[in-house]
């Protein structure tokens, strides 16, 4: 009986291992979309400990991955709540090539802006649905809200996204960014 244990235990111990090499960079882009860089490593290490200790109770309902991001946003809730963090400024990925590396700086500064003055809810499921290319169902179960909800939050965003972009000047924000 205790061999079977330890094997069992073994296995889970090479099974996480594997889990965290095929899936700890998108834990860390999503951890530090949500409490920043700083942190970013010790949540994303908080998530595999997480789910190294509920791995017994993965049920595969759901993708892994999706399973890896609701432990992971509650982790960054947890830190945010015991920290008294806010959420930090989304940072966006460097200029596309070809494009006026000034303007697209600004550009993209003005939509950071724009996402930074959503609130969390929307922010999360715009980081969800667009950073992360997740479904709306997969976004809904990472968040534990129906489907439904995400699809309006998500809407919801965009019509304050795109009121606050039109809002700048228009030499600030280019017409692309506005769509």
């Amino acid at each position: 009986m205790q061999a079977a244990r330890e094997l069992t235990m073994a296995n889970q111990a090479l099974d996480i291992c594997q889990i965290a090499r095929d899936h700890y960079d998108a834990v860390y882009r999503f951890c530090a979309r949500r409490i920043g860089v700083e942190h970013a490593a010790d949540l994303a290490q908080e998530t595999f400990l997480t789910a190294q200790r509920a791995l017994g109770r993965y049920e595969g309902r759901s993708e892994l991955k999706i399973w890896l991001f609701g432990i992971a946003h509650n982790e960054c809730r947890r830190m945010a709540r015991d920290r008294r963090l806010k959420p930090t400024p989304m940072q966006l990925d460097e200029a596309p090539d070809g494009q006026d590396a000034e303007q697209t700086l600004i550009d993209r500064e003005a939509l950071r802006c724009a996402l930074d003055r959503l609130s969390p809810e929307h922010r999360q499921v715009v980081l969800l649905r667009e950073v992360e290319g997740l479904s709306y169902e997969e976004a809904g179960k990472v968040l534990g809200i129906p489907e439904g909800t995400v699809k309006s939050r998500l809407h919801h965003a965009f019509l304050l996204l795109r009121k606050s972009l039109s809002d700048l000047p228009p030499t600030t924000v280019r017409e692309e960014t506005r769509r």
